[in-house]
């Protein structure tokens, strides 16, 4: 970002997640977790911002942070993290992510392999996650808290030195105001080591230059039509996370603002906001919003939900408003009647003026792109990247109403397929070509730290000297295009009679029942069937389990051989609707009473599946389902 725009760009915004300065302090009362009222949004403007930042740099500087050296983040979605990063962006310094909810031994491996001394984290997690790890980072020197000191010092090793943000920015700003940054960052030189949360071994960390970051946020910018200072984005997935950071710094190129969130305090509904009051998109009201599958999939459940405990009249008013705008969308024309009567209170639960929805980090169903196109009268923009791409790849433009495709290839980028014999895919193929998906372009990036092998294995240049990568994903273009996502090679398990099963195809196709939150498919080539993990909806099973006259404790019902046998038949019927060869459909599952989150470890921060952490966490189910024990 250039530092001339910063004058030019009005607003920035923060919002502390329980307490709002000039608002009333968050009140808390007793229940299963603890609720709380937030204030109103406390605004800063970009040059407090570029303020804040240059002195934060300046005091890093002057702690002996060095231009091209490490310097590591580990902290929740908020303000100061942004406010960090353009620090280092400024003075060159390479910053190091991690998501917060990484467990221990993920932590002390990025920490330990970026060799860092200096560390940005919040008080919640340096009492939490930081404060029994830090003696496993001997480097370790300089730690910064963004929102206050701890309560305890004296447990810190020897040689270790906390300070709050606060206390790092006066020292930059008593520097001389001539003590500018000692080097500016070139194109080529490293932005960002980002460790992924990926759902294999331990996190590796992908280096992004400076240059990649533009011409990510070039291309994405470019399919966001209106762009600009009167737009207002609500930052709550994973800074950490490319998708999050990268839909932030075009919302700054562009002058938007941003308020802070997190998906504890999105909606009213939300886990953590007292009933009653009200959730930060209400607050905000937000134009755009950019989000996981997971939390789109939510929201479609349980608005669904809802229309099925209204009454028959209102129902039915509502399926036929749905059909009605469904055809009218198909068409090209609008319906303002039907959004202003019928879908203005489902609108609201964002706030009522997101004008575009971004959805990115694993594919999105028909389904439920479909529901939120209707429902919440804007265009659903499906993007496709990779934290190794800067996120950058394909978003589909704000007209394409079509589901299941993730759009053109930006202009960043150049995307071809190539073939993948073991599957069956060709980039021959008639009508449409299929094969892994290659991306090329100048958001591709430099390669994975400290790890050349794995870094030869998925990025190479061409002749022409253009950097691409091999993404593991299956593709297939649509005559316009535009690309679908079809499979995935590490999805595709070989049978033992010979058939191949894609494991996302067979979760896809079942994770819209409402009567499923999660599904984790699973086989392997030494036996002739699938079987399935799941998180049943709570709710849907605990009515199932009362139609079949089945009675017990949330636990017994999900370890109960009956209620089992009774989702395998739903299971099975939707299976058929969802035209899935016999042999894709699980025959044996295991019911979760515990729901799959990043802090389980589970699923990734964008939840994905971690097919490797769930196949160890249900060992023990998949030798029963095998008839192993």
């Amino acid at each position: 970002m250039r530092k001339m725009k910063y004058s030019q760009m009005e607003k920035f915004l923060k919002r502390a997640p329980f307490e709002v300065i000039g608002a009333p302090r968050a009140e808390h009362f007793m229940g299963v977790q603890s609720k709380v009222i937030l204030g109103n949004y406390n605004w800063l403007s970009y040059e407090d911002v570029f303020v804040r930042a240059f002195n934060f740099g300046n005091g890093l500087q002057m702690l002996g942070q060095k231009p091209k050296t490490n310097i590591a983040i580990f902290c929740e979605t908020r303000a100061e993290w942004m406010i960090a990063a353009q620090a280092c962006f400024m003075y060159n310094f390479q910053l190091v992510t991690l998501y917060a909810t990484l467990g221990g031994p993920a932590i002390v491996h990025g920490l330990n392999e970026t060799e860092v001394t200096n560390i940005i984290t919040s008080k919640e997690l340096l009492q939490t996650k930081l404060k029994d790890i830090v003696s496993l980072v001997p480097r370790l020197r300089h730690i910064i808290t963004v929102d206050g000191k701890p309560p305890t010092w004296s447990e810190f090793p020897k040689g270790v030195i906390v300070h709050t943000m606060a206390a790092v920015q006066a020292l930059g700003a008593k520097a001389s105001r001539e003590n500018k940054p000692l080097s500016k960052p070139g194109p080529l030189d490293i932005a960002v080591i980002m460790y992924t949360s990926g759902s294999t071994g331990l996190p590796k960390g992908v280096m992004i230059s400076h240059s990649n970051i533009i011409a990510g946020i070039t291309g994405m910018a470019e399919r966001i039509p209106g762009l600009g200072e009167e737009d207002v984005y609500i930052g709550y997935l994973p800074l950490a996370h490319v998708l999050e950071l990268s839909a932030e710094l075009v919302c700054l190129s562009h002058g938007c603002r941003i308020g802070y969130s997190s998906p504890q305090t999105l909606a009213d509904q939300s886990s953590k906001i007292k009933k009653g009051s009200k959730g930060d998109t209400t607050m905000l009201k937000p134009t755009l919003m950019a989000a996981v599958p997971e939390i789109m999939d939510r929201i479609y459940k349980n608005v669904m939900n809802k229309v099925n405990e209204m009454s028959s009249f209102q129902r039915n008013l509502f399926i036929l408003a749905y059909n009605y705008k469904m055809e009218q969308i198909s068409k090209g024309r609008g319906t303002p009647l039907c959004d202003r009567f019928i879908f203005r209170k489902v609108r609201g639960l964002l706030g009522g003026n997101i004008r575009l929805l971004l959805c990115g980090g694993a594919p999105l169903s028909a389904t439920t792109q479909r529901f939120m196109n209707i429902c919440f009268c804007c265009p659903v923009g499906q993007g496709y990247g990779l934290t190794e791409s800067c996120g950058a790849g394909t978003i589909t433009e704000v007209w394409d109403y079509n589901t299941g495709r993730v759009g053109a290839p930006l202009v960043c980028c150049e995307i071809k397929l190539k073939n993948w014999e073991e599957g069956g895919y060709f980039n021959t193929d008639k009508p449409h070509p299929r094969g892994e998906i290659l991306i090329g372009g100048q958001n591709v990036t430099i390669g994975y730290y400290k790890n050349e092998a794995k870094t030869k294995a998925d990025f190479f240049e061409d002749e022409n000297g253009q950097r691409w990568l091999c993404t593991g994903d299956i593709g297939e273009f649509d005559p316009d295009g535009c690309l679908k996502i079809i499979d995935r090679k590490k999805d595709l398990v070989k049978l033992q009679a010979g058939e191949y099963v894609s494991l996302g195809k067979v979760e896809a196709a079942l994770k819209n029942l409402s009567l499923i939150d999660n599904i984790c498919a699973y086989a392997n080539s030494y036996h002739s069937y699938v079987i399935g993990f799941i998180v049943p909806n709570q709710k849907e099973l605990t009515e199932l389990a009362r139609k079949k006259g089945l009675h017990g404790t949330w636990e017994e019902l999900c370890n109960s051989c009956e209620m089992e046998n009774e989702v395998l038949k739903v299971l099975s019927e939707a299976a058929i609707s969802a035209s899935l060869e016999k042999f894709e459909v699980p025959v044996k599952i295991r019911l979760s009473p515990e729901p799959w989150t990043p802090e389980t470890g589970l699923v990734t921060d964008a939840f994905k599946l971690k097919r490797k952490e769930l196949k160890t966490h249900y060992q023990a189910d998949i030798e029963r389902m095998y008839g192993r024990k």
